[in-house]
């Protein structure tokens, strides 16, 4: 099952009613087959710009965010469930990347001894900016006279 996390803006309650916000919320998420991974609450802050939520205006909220694995035909319906609760001002759901496996390489001391320019890891970092260089860089044969930017 792939990884979400779900960010949710609560608007501001008594810690009981936010309690149980947050109970039903992790429910929902356990009836559709998924399980949470962490919760973390990042506090009651200001929220950027006013939102209005179920015929209210609100200007502060508790933060809250879910990292929760759940299969994907199950997201369309959580997003809604979490979209008819009155105590939930903001949702937001989003597919976290799958983690990818290092690739470990051997550093010897004769490859730590040697000068940065004979690096295989730094002569690879300079051909990638030499590319990069080169790739965005003005071509005077374009057909016109002149360089229409001023130089």
């Amino acid at each position: 099952m792939p990884s979400y996390e779900l960010m949710v803006l609560l608007r501001i309650m008594p810690k009981g009613e936010i309690v149980s916000t947050l109970r039903r919320t992790a429910d929902a998420i356990f009836e559709k087959g998924g399980f949470i991974r962490k919760l973390e609450n990042l506090g009651t802050n200001p929220i950027p710009y006013k939102t209005s939520s179920h015929g209210l205006v609100h200007t502060k909220a508790s933060y809250f965010l879910f990292e929760f694995d759940s299969p994907p035909s199950t997201i369309a319906d959580l997003y809604e469930f979490y979209g008819r609760d009155i105590d939930i001002i903001r949702r937001r759901i989003y597919k976290l990347p799958e983690p990818m496996e290092e690739q470990i390489e051997e550093c010897t001391l004769h490859d730590e001894i040697q000068p940065p320019a004979y690096r295989k890891s730094v002569q690879e970092m300079v051909a990638l900016g030499q590319k990069q260089a080169n790739k965005n860089k003005f071509k005077y044969n374009s057909g016109l006279d002149y360089y229409p930017f001023q130089k």
